[in-house]
Formats: C-alpha cells, sequence, structure tokens
C-alpha cells in the first residue's frame, strides 16, 4: 500500500482497483499512446498515396506488434525520463519510438514518426481507447455483477411481503422482491445506453483542416486515410473538429455514469435503511469490528461507503462534462489537465459498485421483522375498502375511511366492521372481508417476472 499517495484511489483502495489501473493510469495513457503512433506508422506503410514509407518486412512488422503488445512499465518510465528533458509528454513518446527504431531495419523510417500529427491527434485517440477498455472491461462487468447479485436477491425473495413506506409513513403493502426488481430494472436501462455508446476519434492536424498533410500529399483522399485509421482502432471517426476532439461523447458518456450512479446511491440508501429498521439483516464476519467502543454494532459500512464514493465521482464527471465540451477557439490547454482525471471519476464509480456488492453479499431479508410490521398495520386496507366503495357508488368514500384511519392506530375489527357495515355488491364486500395486509399485494410478484 502506498501510504504516501495523495488519493486513496492510489493508496487505501488501490487493491480494489488494480484491474483499473492498466486502463486509466498514467502509465497506461503512455502506452496508448505510443500504440497510436506505432499503428500511424503501419497505416501510413500500408497506404499506397503515402509514398515515403516503405512497405515493411513480415519480421519489421512482428517487432512493431511486439513493441505494442509488449509495452513495460520500463518502457513508460523510459518515456517519462525523456519528458523530463522534452517538458512535452506526446514528444517524448516520439522520441522513445525513435530511439526503439534506431537500432533496427527501420531506422531509415525514423522521421515518419508522427508524420503529420498534432500532439492532439496522439492523445484523443489514446483517451478514447483508454474510456472504452475501462469502461467495457472493468466498469461494465463489476456493474453488471452487482446488477446480477440484486436481481438474485429480487427473485428469492418475490413472495416476501412488507409493508411499503412513503414519506417514511406505512403505505399500501408490497414484496421485497419488486422493491429490488425496480432498481434492476433502471440500472439495465442506463447499461443499455452505456453499452451504446459511441468512442470518437479525429485525426486531422493541427487546427483540424489536414495543412500538413494535404501540402505534403495534395491528391491524397486524407478524409478517408484518417477516417479508415480511427476506425482501425474500434472508434468512431469524428470528421469536423478543431485541434481538438470536440468531447461531446466523453460529455455523454459521463452523464450515462452520473445516472447509473445516482440510482446506485439510491440503492445504497434503500439498503441501508431496511438495514436500520431491520427489513436486511447483515451477516457477522467474526474478524470485523463495528465500533472501537460498542462491541455489538455490525455497521452497513459498505452500503456507506458505496454512498461516499459515488458522490465523490459524480462530482469529478459532472465537472469533466461541462468542461471539456467547452474551448476556446481552436483550442486552449484547459482541457488538458482536466483529461487527467478521467480515470479517477471512473475509480470512485468502480470502487462504489464494488462496495455495493460486497454490502448485497452480506444481507439477508428477515422475513418475519416483515410480517410483524404488516400484520400491526391494517389502516394501510383503508386504500381498498374507499376504492371498492367508489366502484359501487358510496358517498364519501374517501371522506369515511380519512375519519376512521388518519393518525390512528387501526385493528382488524375496526376494518372489518365498516366493511360490515357496507350496502355495496356480495362478492365486492366478501372479496374486502377476506383481505389481510400481508395479501393486498396487487401485481407485485408477477412484475418480478420484468427483470428475467
Amino acid at each position: 500500500m502506498a501510504l504516501n499517495s495523495i488519493s486513496p484511489l492510489d493508496g487505501r483502495y488501490l487493491k480494489d482497483l488494480n484491474d483499473l489501473c492498466q486502463y486509466v493510469s498514467e502509465s497506461a495513457l503512455i502506452r496508448y499512446r505510443a500504440e497510436v503512433e506505432i499503428r500511424w506508422l503501419l497505416c501510413m506503410s500500408d497506404t499506397e498515396a503515402i509514398t515515403h514509407v516503405r512497405a515493411f518486412t513480415a519480421e519489421e512488422r512482428a517487432t512493431l506488434q511486439s513493441w505494442m503488445d509488449d509495452f513495460s512499465e520500463e518502457d513508460a518510465a523510459r518515456v517519462k525520463e525523456i519528458e523530463s528533458t522534452t517538458r512535452h509528454d506526446v514528444k517524448a513518446i516520439e522520441y522513445f519510438v525513435k530511439e526503439l527504431m534506431q537500432e533496427t531495419t527501420m531506422v531509415d523510417l525514423i522521421e515518419s514518426i508522427h508524420f503529420g500529427c498534432t500532439s492532439e491527434d496522439i492523445n484523443n485517440l489514446s483517451h478514447a481507447m483508454m474510456l472504452r477498455d475501462s469502461i467495457r472491461n472493468v466498469w461494465m462487468p463489476t456493474a453488471k455483477q452487482l446488477i446480477a447479485d440484486v436481481t438474485a436477491v429480487a427473485q428469492a425473495n418475490k413472495d416476501a411481503t412488507m409493508l411499503a413506506h412513503t414519506h417514511g409513513q406505512p403505505a399500501t403493502p408490497t414484496v421485497m422482491g419488486k422493491e429490488l426488481a425496480v432498481f434492476v430494472h433502471r440500472w439495465k436501462r442506463q447499461l443499455a445506453q452505456i453499452e451504446s455508446q459511441e468512442f470518437l476519434g479525429k485525426f486531422n492536424g493541427a487546427t483540424g483542416c489536414y495543412n500538413s498533410h494535404a501540402i505534403a500529399y495534395p491528391d491524397a483522399d486524407w478524409d478517408a486515410i484518417a477516417g479508415g485509421f480511427v476506425e482501425s482502432m474500434g472508434l468512431t471517426f469524428n470528421p469536423l473538429t478543431t485541434q481538438i476532439e470536440s468531447h461531446d461523447y466523453v460529455a455523454e458518456l459521463f452523464h450515462s455514469l452520473v445516472r447509473f450512479n445516482n440510482i446506485t446511491l439510491d440503492f445504497d440508501r434503500d439498503a441501508w435503511t431496511y438495514i436500520s429498521m431491520g427489513y436486511f439483516k447483515q451477516k457477522v464476519v467474526k474478524t470485523e469490528v463495528g465500533s472501537s467502543i460498542m462491541p455489538h454494532k455490525v455497521n452497513p459500512i459498505d452500503f456507506e461507503n458505496s454512498e461516499a464514493n459515488l458522490g465523490l465521482s459524480n462530482s469529478i464527471l459532472d465537472h469533466l462534462s461541462s468542461k471539456l465540451a467547452v474551448s476556446r477557439l481552436q483550442r486552449d490547454l484547459s482541457d488538458s489537465s482536466a483529461l487527467r482525471n478521467l480515470g479517477v471519476g471512473i475509480g470512485y464509480a468502480t470502487l462504489a459498485l464494488k462496495s455495493a456488492i460486497r454490502g448485497v453479499s452480506r444481507i439477508t431479508v428477515d422475513r418475519a421483522a416483515l410480517s410483524a410490521d404488516l400484520d400491526n398495520s391494517w389502516e394501510v386496507l383503508a386504500e381498498a375498502v374507499q376504492t371498492v366503495m367508489r366502484k359501487n357508488q358510496v358517498d364519501n368514500p374517501y371522506e369515511t375511511l380519512k375519519q376512521l384511519t388518519r393518525g390512528e392506530s387501526i385493528t382488524e375489527a375496526d376494518i372489518k366492521g365498516l366493511v360490515e357495515s357496507l350496502d355495496i355488491d356480495p362478492d365486492d364486500k366478501a372479496r374486502l372481508l377476506s383481505l389481510t395486509p400481508p395479501g393486498y399485494i396487487g401485481r407485485a410478484k408477477e412484475l418480478i417476472a420484468i427483470i428475467s
């Protein structure tokens, strides 16, 4: 553990985020940049209109591929060493690749590295791949795990009837499985939007006009060349930009992540509340301590940790969504520093999901507690009685039940006495007289099938 880290993501929580580091760390960014530079060299070699980059031999191609596949921490450290002299991170990448080529048969092509490129051509593609790979390979599997785990709890409790609470007060009964299914349904909708997210890239030079490209090869189809290159990396080509890719897709992605975060935050707070109400029991881990002075405590720390980190993630993602979509004229450099925090926002979001997953793994539904609350809440049948009274055109149905039940503790005898006094259809009366709070759940059980 790095005890001198300023960010807890790189210290206390690093063990939970090692899988993310390979995509969003500075070392990862350096690796992606080197990959773009090498891929562009290969692309030029394969492009007939670009005549100054000769064809590579099979052995040379294998060497270039190995530099991408086997990029190491030592390679990243060498780039940082070069950067200490150049004081320019992308130029350091160019010099690093040139160093690698210096001792090979490709030495004649050293000056073709970074041909026609501005730094943002390299950076925007690197950031797009970083975002794509971190979301698809780390964040998304974690999100799907949470959804699967909550789905399992929902399905296991599809018949766990319980008292609902609106405004913190007893309300029309439901089942625990249906209430959890609501979160699953919400998560899945956001996940579908994130799965369809495009990751854009541009490759058009210093102000987005292919100026140096066109002066070198005026007859080349640079739109097609650049578009093909961007798409070869699994990205969507943005054909019209300033010096920078406009980052609108980044805002789209982060807004979607914020929405997913907020649903998870809602879930965390409900889970915390159900624990405080005794509806959820927490599994006891003997080696853990809940309080430094109160030995009995079993705190809902995983849901609390998730809640805290979702807030941090939202703060960063909200800011980046607004900041990155705005740049003065053809570009200013303020986006550069902001972009270095892409991984931080995703990191806090991923950490929050993993905390919620741990929380879910430690809870069980206390059906006895659910039943006890429900069996003592006959007043919730007031809704059913006044609705059937309306059906039978009884005068002042709502007002009658309000007078009987509002703010009062109502017994089974109270409700049934009122029903017996009603002049309504016999079948309706029989149905009301047989009704109990646990039986008044409408279609709650059937609704759980929606998440199947």
